[in-house]
């Protein structure tokens, strides 16, 4: 007998596939009433695959599926699942650390090096033929040999600040404890950091103890010569003080893969220059993505044959 298991919003068409042939899977979003859905047949699952992006598992879809026993995401954020609520009923949660470090780490410097050297701006100016009546377009500024900072020095905060030594970057990292074993320095306070960098990225986790991390004294901090970069959640930065620190020029710009309320993005940020807008798509390579979908099933696997994920949340 196949293991139930119940999808809340949609995933990759390759990993619904398998998902499909490997359990006797349901898919949420299929429902047009998924709260009476639950409520018939909730019981009957035994398995959740979720995403970090979309619906995650928050407390009442947890407390709908009684005979859940594994959570299986999609994605590396840990924000949209309500590990107490698991923890509390002895679920245990995978999620796909490790495989997007990468991506995620080369979209970080794509985002620095864009709002630095002013790429996407410039390339706006060509093709409005501002180039060809004329006009001059300005300098960017010099990212190799710059100070970057780093808020957050997990997995992939350490493979950005190995890419920094690729530029000969000065770098240093703010957490709440100093990382063993990196040859970074620790910065304790955030504000001493953001003073001192040229340009700061945000990769560290979403939830409630980091929102508005990143708030109206940091980007003070920061000033009109730095750099904002963000990677990690929307909920991280103070998205209105961003607004009025970069429309007043009170720092000098910013890159943005993630936003507060996505996939809604502030008007004032579309009328800007000086901010380059992701939607969301740091870990969205063919090769991060398939291997983010097979860690997905490696993590349901591993559960049903061994009774833990292969990649388990703490």
């Amino acid at each position: 007998m196949k293991h139930r298991i119940l999808q809340a919003g949609r995933l990759l068409p390759f990993l619904e596939q398998r998902l499909a042939t490997e359990y006797d899977l349901h898919r949420l979003a299929d429902e047009a009433d998924p709260d009476a859905f639950l409520a018939r047949h909730g019981a009957a699952f035994t398995g959740l695959v979720t995403s970090a992006g979309g619906a995650g598992a928050p407390t009442a879809l947890i407390a709908a599926l009684p005979a859940l026993r594994v959570i299986s995401s999609f994605g590396v954020g840990l924000d949209k699942i309500d590990l107490a609520a698991a923890r509390e009923r002895g679920i245990a949660v995978g999620y796909t650390p490790d495989v997007l470090n990468d991506c995620v780490a080369d979209t970080a410097f794509a985002l620095l090096l864009d709002v630095a050297r002013r790429t996407a701006e410039a390339d706006r100016f060509v093709r409005a033929g501002r180039w060809a009546a004329g006009a001059g377009f300005g300098l960017g500024r010099k990212v190799s040999g710059a100070r970057l900072g780093i808020v957050g020095l997990g997995r992939i905060g350490q493979t950005i600040a190995r890419r920094a030594g690729g530029f000969d970057m000065d770098v240093r990292y703010h957490s709440r404890r100093p990382v063993a074993g990196v040859p970074w320095a620790h910065e304790p306070a955030l504000l001493e950091l953001a003073r001192w960098a040229d340009f700061l990225i945000v990769i560290t986790a979403g939830g409630p103890e980091t929102r508005h991390l990143i708030d109206a004294g940091v980007l003070e901090a920061l000033g009109p010569r730095g750099f904002l970069v963000n990677v990690a959640r929307g909920s991280v930065i103070d998205e209105a003080a961003l607004v009025r620190a970069l429309a007043e020029r009170r720092i000098a710009g910013a890159g943005l893969d993630v936003f507060e309320r996505e996939p809604q993005v502030p008007a004032e940020l579309l009328a800007l220059d000086n901010v380059v807008l992701l939607p969301h798509i740091a870990s969205a390579t063919e090769e991060t993505r398939q291997a983010m979908a097979q860690r997905v099933l490696d993590n349901l696997a591993a559960f049903f044959a061994e009774g833990r994920p292969l990649s388990a949340a703490a």
